[in-house]
């Protein structure tokens, strides 16, 4: 393992920010802030989650465009955590938080309905392992715990695959309700944070040439 990581590890650890918490301890004592995030935050304001948020790019840029919402940006690797964290911290971003962990354990963190909106961006797409997706009805059964009624989830990724699988092959047989969905999000027209927001992968690939899929949905 290199320096860097070793010393991003080390500095994760003084963040107040983000949170590792193991297994075994989410099995013994549970999660300390598990249906009080409102503490945490020090308001009642919505709380939207970036799942597989990797560097924390959009989490720290939806924060930075709506300060009435408090944004938790979640993935397992830490060393790209800690930009996000580091980030918020050095700007002092008030409504912005991280956590380590495996999206399969998601639901330990966050109490029932406490949570509003999700944003699933650029995941991996999976292509041999349809039910390690982020949008599969194994995950769905994770968001469903935590997601208020009518919360919306959004997918944005530049894999087709991804995005034909969620609409044929998940929400079609379950009939869940689309509020929008387009193979090529920038030539459609839409507007709001799904086009408000880049990261740097999806600038790569628009430069590319290669439409970025979004899907807007929710679940029953």
């Amino acid at each position: 393992m290199g320096k860097h990581k070793l010393a991003r590890f080390a500095e994760n650890l003084t963040f107040p920010n983000l949170f590792q918490v193991s297994f075994e301890h989410l099995e013994e004592h549970g999660f300390e802030w598990r249906g009080r995030w409102n503490e945490f935050f020090g308001n009642d304001n919505p709380i939207v989650l970036e799942l597989g948020c990797g560097k924390g790019e959009y989490t720290i840029a939806l924060a930075r465009e709506n300060a009435a919402r408090n944004y938790i940006g979640v993935d397992i690797k830490g060393a790209r955590l800690w930009r996000g964290a580091k980030t918020s911290n050095e700007e002092q971003m008030k409504n912005v938080a991280f956590i380590r962990t495996r999206i399969e354990m998601i639901a330990s963190f966050f109490a029932k309905d406490e949570v509003s909106e999700i944003w699933i961006t650029f995941p991996d797409p999976q292509p041999k392992k349809p039910m390690k997706r982020l949008t599969s009805e194994r995950f769905l059964g994770h968001y469903r715990e935590m997601l208020r009624p009518g919360g919306p989830i959004h997918l944005k990724t530049d894999s087709r695959e991804l995005y034909d699988y969620t609409m044929d092959e998940v929400i079609a047989p379950a009939g869940y309700e689309v509020e929008f969905s387009t193979s090529d999000l920038y030539a459609s027209g839409y507007g709001g944070m799904a086009t408000a927001v880049q990261t740097f992968y999806e600038s790569m690939f628009l430069k590319e040439g290669k439409p970025i899929t979004y899907i807007k949905f929710k679940i029953k």
